[in-house]
């Protein structure tokens, strides 16, 4: 019978010859998925035999992991915003830069104390897992939200979150491009993660995002704005209030000027790395 030890041992060995930078991480984050055991519990167990059907389930995860399937792929969840999302293939990886962008929003639709909220209509353009609609309707109970994504696998991961986060009365899950919500419908905010890399670096990216995650969620267009310049002027006709985008480093003025030019007072937020990550507008008043 295998040890635990010699199982992460052996598992790292591989996942280094695969080119893994975090390879010990990985390693025990796989190998403790299989048999329930945090990091600190692998440490405390290194003697404890493997068994047969452990190790066979084990074998196809690290496979897996071995072809540069994303981590959060492999293990089926990846932590946002302090709520673990289900995640895996066919859908963008939840990344911390994002939350860059719930934060610019919930301070703009922060809910006076002591009052009762109106209801704040959200879309969220390009939902993907669901982790920004999601989380914003989490934080705020007054928040509504239409998650919206072109892509089938993708849609099929925010109905398993929405259903997981206990949101199926407040979160409608939509098929389609941009803005794709019915006329009769309000929309207050826009929010989205677009597509923002520029076409030609997309395979100079690290293999977990070149030869995995969805291109349809990627690809920006030769220089990474294709998205920005149809989907805001079209969502300048119905939103009433705002919008707000994370953008590619670099990006930021030029997606501020685009809101600008669609009527909106446009702003940047910088994200923990000191990167400009978000535009966040709100709509001119006219008169």
């Amino acid at each position: 019978m295998i040890t635990l030890v010699e199982v992460l041992t052996r598992t790292t060995a591989f996942f280094q010859s695969r080119g893994i930078p975090s390879a010990r991480l990985d390693a025990q984050l796989v190998v403790g998925s299989v048999i329930n055991l945090d990091r600190v519990a692998l440490y405390l167990n290194f003697d404890r035999p493997m068994t047969e059907p452990e190790l066979e389930t084990l074998r196809g995860l690290v496979r897996r992991r071995g072809d540069r399937e994303p981590l959060a792929w492999v293990l089926g969840t990846k932590e946002f915003y302090g709520r673990e999302f289900l995640v895996g293939p066919g859908v963008l990886v939840p990344r911390p830069d994002t939350e860059t962008l719930v934060e610019a929003v919930l301070a703009a639709i922060a809910e006076p104390a002591g009052e009762e909220p109106a209801l704040v209509y959200l879309a969220d353009v390009g939902s993907g897992s669901g982790c920004i609609g999601i989380s914003l309707a989490l934080e705020r109970a007054s928040v509504r939200v239409y998650a919206i994504d072109a892509s089938p696998d993708a849609l099929a991961w925010t109905r398993r979150n929405v259903e997981k986060h206990g949101l199926t009365d407040r979160v409608a899950v939509l098929a389609g491009r941009d803005l794709a919500v019915p006329a009769s419908r309000l929309v207050d905010w826009l929010v989205s993660n677009p597509p923002y890399i520029p076409t030609g670096e997309i395979t100079a990216l690290a293999a977990e995002v070149s030869r995995h995650e969805p291109r349809l969620a990627l690809d920006g267009g030769a220089d990474g704005l294709e998205v920005y310049r149809r989907l805001i002027p079209r969502a300048a006709e119905r939103v009433r209030v705002g919008m707000a985008f994370e953008v590619g480093a670099g990006q930021a003025g030029a997606v501020a000027e685009l809101m600008e030019r669609s009527g909106f007072a446009a702003e940047i937020r910088k994200d923990l790395a000191g990167t400009e990550r978000v535009v966040i507008g709100r709509r001119v008043a006219s008169g």
